[in-house]
């Protein structure tokens, strides 16, 4: 009763790790360098290398679980398809799928995969973060000059990656999401979620969204920072345009600037604070606040 972790070094993976490793339960760490923190164990794991796909069996042929989280791109199915064949093949019974809320089974992308775990008839559960406390990455895909933009996932901590120079240099963080609102949710949530459904004894068997306690504009947030560091960051509220020009100059490539600066006028809309007036059996909600994530980590902002 083995689960392997696949991003097994990301920022959910590595929490689910320590979750389990708390709860004196058996893992194995995948990633493409199969390094992890000590006493973890590890194994080489690449999803663009079907050569790695047996290298987890091999170090441990009890995996009957697998926490999926799969790198972006439009085609994925092309690899996750046959990992997930060569994972039933191998004994695992369950799994559990990061997407996000965008994502719909059927539909682009991480879609395909979910549809794909619903047509295997395999125990499964399916989470579907919205914005972390961090960077939405978009998925996307170039076809010609034609940018097709599947969904949206997050990836990495937003505030002290993609608005670390601008806290640091501007005390300003810039956005198109205007005064709308987000259930912002942390790593450690999205892991708990991840933990309880790999251990149960019962899965869930549905997917369902994953968001933070509260709801939070960027402007908010702001403040909440500014309580936390003693000096006033500032939300600009940009127009997509002037977003678009912001990430141009963090060296974004335009098309995926495009992409995710039309991503943040959704949340400007309301289509992220709406998933908090979903049914309870269709969401999960963390407990970790904003204020929280500031506060633990106030050292990244803090100048000397």
């Amino acid at each position: 009763m083995t689960t392997l972790i696949t991003g097994g070094t990301g920022k959910t993976g590595s929490a689910l790790a320590r979750l389990l490793y708390a709860a004196n339960r058996p893992f194995i760490v995948a990633s493409r360098s199969g390094q992890a923190p000590e006493p973890f164990k590890s194994v080489v794991f690449n999803w663009h290398d079907a050569g790695t796909f047996e290298n987890p069996f091999k170090v441990d042929p009890s995996i009957d679980r697998v926490y999926l989280v799969i790198p972006p791109g439009m085609d994925m199915m092309s690899f996750a398809g046959p990992f997930i064949d060569l994972a039933i093949v191998k004994g695992v019974k369950r799994f559990v799928l990061l997407t996000s809320t965008k994502s719909v089974a059927g539909g682009p992308a991480h879609g395909k995969v979910h549809q794909y775990l619903l047509d295997k008839g395999v125990d499964y559960a399916v989470l579907k973060p919205t914005w972390f406390m961090g960077e939405l990455v978009p998925i996307l895909s170039l076809n010609g000059k034609e940018l097709k933009m599947a969904l949206f996932l997050a990836a990495t901590e937003n505030f002290a990656h993609s608005y670390y120079r601008s806290i640091m240099d501007k005390d300003e963080i810039s956005s198109a999401t205007g005064d709308g609102k987000m259930p912002w949710v942390s790593c450690e949530d999205i892991a708990q979620a991840a933990f309880n459904e790999l251990t149960a004894e019962k899965i869930s068997n549905k997917e369902y969204f994953m968001l933070g306690p509260e709801l939070h504009s960027c402007s908010e947030a702001a403040k909440i920072l500014s309580s936390v560091l003693g000096r006033e960051i500032t939300h600009r509220k940009n127009t997509v345009e002037q977003q678009v020009e912001e990430f141009k100059k963090m060296g974004m490539p335009e098309p995926v600037g495009k992409a995710l600066a039309f991503a943040q006028t959704s949340v400007a809309e309301g289509k992220e604070a709406v998933f908090m007036d979903e049914p309870e059996d269709r969401k999960y909600v963390g407990k970790r606040t904003l204020e929280q994530y500031f506060r633990e980590n106030r050292h990244v902002w803090m100048k000397e």
